[in-house]
């Protein structure tokens, strides 16, 4: 298994995307990027940790490319706008990939360049990249976070249009079992 860490804004949303890939067997939503040691997520809330909200993705690369994990980060968010998506700001919610060796970096780096030369999005994307550092696993109830509350509204409007649309762009890469 390989691992990839992205933060594309809130963990709940990315992780529920992330979560349904052929070829990822888990998605664990946590904090990287900081200072402080061991931070909650009331710490990070306040956006002045330095850390950003994550998600660690391991996956089979046999299955699914870096590469096509890295695609899918870039289509479901904004990696154009400064430390914000949608209605969360904050450098908390900055769009930044952890890149855990050098392939990944050259990567990553090769595809920005790619979505910039195809005019993808509006502006320059602002994604940083940053080596791969302590990874801090976020508190238990927002692990598994749109699974477990399906009901609650950011989930009904925020996080399933968002999934509703993904599997629309990218339905040859859901896991079948959830297609049915």
């Amino acid at each position: 298994m390989q691992t990839a860490t992205f933060g594309g804004g809130c963990f709940w949303c990315t992780e529920a995307v992330f979560q349904t890939l052929n070829g990822v067997s888990q998605v664990t939503a946590g904090y990287m990027g900081g200072d402080l040691k061991h931070p909650t997520y009331m710490e990070i809330c306040n956006g002045n940790t330095g850390h950003a909200e994550v998600i660690q993705i391991a996956f089979d690369e046999s299955i699914i490319s870096f590469r096509e994990l890295l695609l899918v980060f870039f289509k479901t968010h904004n990696p154009a706008t400064l430390n914000r998506q949608g209605n969360d700001v904050g450098t908390q919610y900055r769009s930044v990939v952890f890149y855990g060796d050098e392939d990944q970096k050259k990567i990553t780096e090769e595809m920005i360049e790619d979505l910039t030369q195809q005019h993808i999005f509006d502006k320059p994307i602002v994604t940083e990249i940053s080596p791969i550092a302590e990874f801090y696993e976020a508190e238990d109830y927002h692990q598994n976070y749109f699974n477990n509350n399906q009901g609650k509204p950011y989930c009904a409007f925020v996080i399933q249009p968002k999934l509703n649309k993904f599997t629309t762009d990218f339905k040859d890469k859901i896991k079948a079992e959830l297609l049915e």
